[in-house]
């Protein structure tokens, strides 16, 4: 089953490679993993995205909150939650083509940010199984280049209307 966890670790040279040694040396797989500035100066966030039964998710966030930079963890599984991926994709775009994949631009919700006489560049945002949809149907244009985030994820705080 895929877990999703949040970190809040200080911000430091060595926080990130601690965590992924962690993984590595216990033969954890990590399925993605986002770090980037966290909400307090000094903090960072790092969402993980890793695939197990629920001892061996149990044995990571325990082993994670044994790093010395690491402030809080949680396990965003079984929580309501807000997930995001980004992917940028750089598509091949003749004249002809441009049409159809500004349609299937529409259909995702994403857009164009780059544009020269032979590509169209696409931001896609979602959760992962979008992101994965859209790639396969820009897929046929010929796709030249992709990069993606991994997952972000927060704690959902609405809790609906009383």
């Amino acid at each position: 089953m895929k877990h999703t966890i949040s970190v809040s670790v200080q911000h430091s040279f060595n926080a990130l490679s601690r965590i992924v040694g962690l993984f590595s040396g216990r033969g954890y797989k990590i399925d993605s993993i986002s770090f980037g500035e966290g909400e307090e100066p000094g903090m960072a966030r790092v969402t993980i995205t890793a695939s197990g039964d629920e001892q061996v998710i149990e044995q990571i966030t325990k082993q994670l909150h044994k790093i010395v930079d690491v402030h809080k963890v949680a396990d965003l599984t079984y929580i309501p939650f807000v997930e995001r991926d980004l992917a940028l994709i750089k598509v091949k775009a003749t004249p002809t083509s441009r049409s159809e994949i500004m349609q299937v631009c529409g259909v995702f919700r994403a857009q164009i940010i780059d544009i020269t006489p032979k590509t169209l560049t696409i931001e896609v945002t979602g959760k992962k199984d979008k992101v994965d949809a859209a790639i396969s149907m820009l897929r046929p244009f010929g796709i030249k280049e992709v990069a993606r985030t991994g997952s972000v994820a927060l704690k959902r705080e609405f809790k609906g209307l009383t």
